[in-house]
């Protein structure tokens, strides 16, 4: 803090009050200056959050990125002007504003009140529904849409909780190939002719894995992790449509047709890997058997 105080001082920036220290924020689009340290000496949280960025900026961080939440809005010009009299560009902070979570517990509101100090510690979350729930769910929503958190939903071993979903998509996927390995048909499958796979289910499986890159891609760039969650459940849901639509057919993954097995077993490894890949871009593990 007194080497982010020494710079704002330097230029100019600083003002006494009395015997309070002010920061002339209005100089630099907020919309009133801003007292950084009180008249009995103790600094505002505004001089610790003054000394955060410019810590970040002097280490090297071209972005900064912060996550607040929604009712902090009106925070960001008064940090921005801050940047801006430290010389550099205000532009280079980024807040992604976050709304509320509220936490559910069989669709009833579990009741938490900031008046009362009454609220549900995000640990006791992850200690109830394990953490690979806990971040998936988490992710599931933009940051600018509330989040209702069905603690027993998360808890859940069954097709309505979307982590197990997601996950019993690469589990089911891992048990084909272990049953692929005992018909006599193992991996890899990188001479396969796709051009066997014409169901429209295996099409629209086929296109699905094909945008996976581009959507990491945009996912990163619009600073939107949700479109990964997104995409994984789309793609758990056509797969498993697929395999129980086809699965006591002619036309299930592995059939009396050695080349179209091996076809269909190909496009299974590739939701398995995709499964497995955005999983671990979220934290969350990818079981192989459930």
């Amino acid at each position: 803090m007194e080497a982010a105080l020494a710079t704002l001082r330097a230029g100019g920036y600083l003002y006494e009050e009395g015997k309070a220290i002010g920061f002339r924020a209005s100089d630099f689009g907020d919309e009133k200056d801003r007292i950084l340290i009180r008249s009995n000496g103790e600094p505002t949280y505004f001089t610790s959050d003054i000394a955060y960025h410019a810590n970040k900026i002097r280490r090297g961080f071209h972005r900064l990125i912060n996550i607040w939440g929604a009712d902090h809005g009106g925070y960001i010009p008064r940090v921005k002007a801050a940047i801006r009299a430290l010389g550099h560009d205000p532009e280079i902070l980024q807040v992604i504003l976050l709304q509320m979570v509220k936490v559910l517990r069989g669709g009833i509101p579990v009741p938490m009140s900031k008046r009362t100090g009454e609220f549900v510690e995000l640990r006791e979350v992850v200690n109830e529904v394990g953490k690979d729930a806990a971040r998936f769910l988490f992710l599931t929503r933009r940051s600018e849409a509330q989040l209702d958190f069905d603690i027993e939903v998360a808890k859940r071993q069954s097709m309505d909780n979307p982590v197990f979903y997601v996950q019993y998509a690469h589990a089911r996927a891992c048990s084909m190939a272990r049953k692929a390995a005992e018909a006599g048909l193992p991996g890899p499958y990188a001479d396969a002719d796709l051009a066997l796979l014409t169901l429209p289910e295996e099409l629209g499986i086929m296109k699905h894995l094909t945008v996976y890159p581009e959507m990491v891609l945009n996912s990163a760039l619009a600073h939107e992790p949700h479109r990964v969650t997104t995409y994984l459940q789309e793609l758990a849901a056509t797969f498993h449509g697929y395999f129980t639509k086809y699965k006591d057919s002619e036309e299930r993954v592995i059939s009396g047709d050695r080349d179209l097995s091996r076809a269909r077993l190909a496009m299974v490894a590739a939701v398995r890997q995709v499964v497995a890949n955005g999983l671990a871009l979220l934290g969350v593990s990818a079981p192989e058997r459930m």
